[in-house]
């Protein structure tokens, strides 16, 4: 399960986990670590510009992150940086995966479950009479007869 599916909105993953550049002290940013430094929610800001035009979402994400204090990424190349951010985003109009078919997917999971555990319980049934009618048919387990010492 990848971080952001845990709020239910992998299709950003791409978008919030790539990298904007290392910060002056050369810890790696990323667009979700840079939105959260600058007080927005990550996955709210990714939808958002999700809906605009793909320049106005570069232009407006180069605005925020000139907020940020330069790193191994220049004010000059911010414009650069956010139109190849920009281009993981989702493309606008294109709908996630339906819910049905996530549903179906995990219906046809369960089938081959289910028939795994079929098979699983036939072999043990099988192996348990095998075992069983080899115990019974083995002289070594009947009862040893007794042997008189008397004359």
């Amino acid at each position: 399960m990848t971080p952001s599916s845990f709020f239910g909105r992998p299709e950003f993953d791409a978008f919030l986990f790539a990298s904007v550049g290392e910060d002056k002290s050369g810890v790696e940013l990323t667009v979700l670590s840079a939105l959260t430094r600058l007080g927005f929610d990550p996955w709210q800001e990714a939808a958002r510009l999700s809906e605009l035009p793909r320049e106005t979402a570069a232009r407006t994400l180069a605005s925020a992150f000139a907020l940020l204090p330069e790193g191994d990424w220049k004010i000059a190349h911010v414009a650069t940086v956010t139109a190849r951010l920009v281009d993981c985003l989702p493309r606008h109009g294109v709908l996630p995966i339906p819910v049905a078919a996530v549903a179906t997917v995990r219906r046809a999971g369960n089938v081959k479950t289910g028939s795994m555990q079929w098979l699983f319980w036939l072999a043990v049934a099988v192996g348990w009479f095998f075992l069983v009618s080899h115990l019974t048919a083995n002289p070594v387990f009947e009862s040893a007869p007794t042997v008189s010492t008397s004359k």
